[in-house]
């Protein structure tokens, strides 16, 4: 074999081995913008935002500091565009959920899958939902929060109209539920938490009381979680 040869089969041999699994796949290589937003959501969800520092977020991107700013006018929209992403993913999470059944079911089910998402990336969470941030970030959980409201609203006035629940001011209503579950994930979701209960009795939880808060009747079986035993002391 011709040296020439030879140079080219190394050449393939590591192009082979350096590429993704995504690339073996057919899919599209991510850009650099596509890299940069992993790499912040992926520090966010290791360490917060102080983990996620530029210097981070580039070294693992093996790209330089600078090239960051070519693609973001800032930090603070980089981490807007994470938000954005996985607001995006959870609302269609929710939506997708409470697409079939009666409208409490539905209900149910929407509070559940919101509240297991985000329990499944309890790290992450916590920094775009509560940890203090810059204000483009904040102004993006604004929107975030009203979507999600619209959404439950939305459900409230379907079981209202289907006689499921009583009359009631449903925007009202649907911004109380949506402000309590948010309050009810702060302490199992900080990093500082101590123990807290297994994620599936923290949402049968909530969706019992999402229940009663809009007068849907106890006796009714949630049908979005399995059922929890009351424990003994």
């Amino acid at each position: 074999m011709s040296a020439g040869k030879r140079a080219r089969t190394a050449k393939v041999k590591s192009e082979r081995q350096a590429s993704p699994a995504r690339r073996r796949s057919g899919e599209p290589r991510q850009t650099t913008r596509e890299r940069l937003v992993e790499a912040a959501r992926q520090l966010l969800e290791e360490g917060g935002y102080a983990a996620a520092s530029v210097q981070a977020i580039a070294a693992r991107t093996g790209v330089a500091a600078g090239a960051m700013y070519r693609h973001f006018p800032s930090k603070a929209d980089l981490f807007v565009e994470v938000f954005r992403h996985a607001a995006a993913i959870d609302l269609a999470n929710v939506d997708h959920a409470a697409a079939s059944g009666t409208c409490i079911a539905r209900l149910e089910a929407a509070v559940a899958a919101h509240a297991r998402g985000v329990l499944r990336h309890r790290r992450l969470a916590w920094a775009l939902l509560y940890e203090p941030v810059d204000r483009a970030v904040d102004e993006e959980r604004l929107i975030y929060r009203r979507t999600y409201c619209r959404q439950m609203a939305g459900l409230l006035r379907q079981a209202v109209a289907a006689g499921e629940i009583p009359p009631q001011d449903v925007e009202l209503n649907a911004a109380a539920l949506v402000g309590a579950v948010a309050e009810a994930l702060v302490g199992p979701l900080s990093p500082v938490a101590g123990q807290v209960a297994s994620p599936e009795e923290l949402i049968a939880t909530l969706v019992r009381f999402c229940r009663r808060a809009i007068g849907a009747p106890d006796a009714a079986a949630l049908q979005a979680v399995p059922s929890v035993r009351t424990r003994k002391r």
